[in-house]
């Protein structure tokens, strides 16, 4: 987001205290918690192929290295314990499948769509990935890590411990989307979609006076010096 935003008061004046009786304070919210993730035994997982990637799979303890293909179709599959390794797709379908201790290392993804789904314990580290459509997914204990992420559509998702660390995210659209203990501190965000909907998003300070001008556009608030 180009946001030419300095920080700024505008008409802040020292108030006398209240003598009105006041209610019950807001408790603090607590510390983002951050995903908690399983190990995965990597010596004990067993080679896979590019036979095993059909949709309605069923993928345990595999892992899968060095795979370049240009479309793979894992629609409604189911994938634990298992390892991708700088596995390049240009096109991956995966609607409705399920990720439980998954992790995803290095390669690239052009297309992904991932609606739908459930991700619990993954980790995606080092990957560029250009478009991913998690619209509508269940997130729990997801962190991803050195991505490059062109656009993230998070569109009616549910995300709970989700981390972002060292990330660069072009476009993320979080209409609707339902966050707790989302952490977007480790993220380089250039576009943000639904800026409404970021309750239960935790942001850095930098990242707030960013987020500012768009933050008064959508509210309709003007600001002058």
């Amino acid at each position: 987001m180009q946001i030419p935003c300095r920080s700024a008061t505008v008409g802040c004046r020292s108030m006398p205290a209240s003598t009105t009786q006041r209610g019950p304070m807001r408790p603090k919210p607590g510390r983002t918690r951050a995903p908690q993730l399983d190990a995965l035994a990597v010596d004990d997982l067993v080679d896979g192929s590019l036979d095993d990637l059909v949709p309605s799979a069923e993928l345990d303890g595999l892992v899968f290295r060095g795979l370049t293909v240009d479309s793979a179709d894992l629609s409604g599959s189911r994938v634990r314990e298992s390892l991708f390794e700088c596995v390049n797709v240009a096109v991956l379908r995966a609607p409705r499948a399920t990720l439980r201790d998954v992790r995803i290392e290095g390669g690239r993804i052009g297309s992904a769509d991932l609606y739908d789904g459930v991700w619990e314990s993954v980790r995606v580290s080092g990957c560029k990935l250009s478009f991913v459509n998690l619209r509508g997914a269940e997130l729990r204990d997801v962190a991803f890590t050195d991505c490059v992420i062109d656009e993230l559509d998070l569109v009616n998702a549910s995300a709970s411990r989700v981390s972002f660390t060292g990330c660069t995210i072009a476009r993320l659209d979080v209409q609707h989307t339902t966050s707790t203990h989302v952490d977007l501190r480790g993220a380089e965000l250039r576009e943000i979609v639904g800026v409404t909907s970021l309750r239960g998003v935790t942001i850095s300070p930098l990242q707030l006076s960013l987020l500012a001008p768009l933050l008064a556009d959508t509210l309709g608030i003007t600001v002058e010096g």
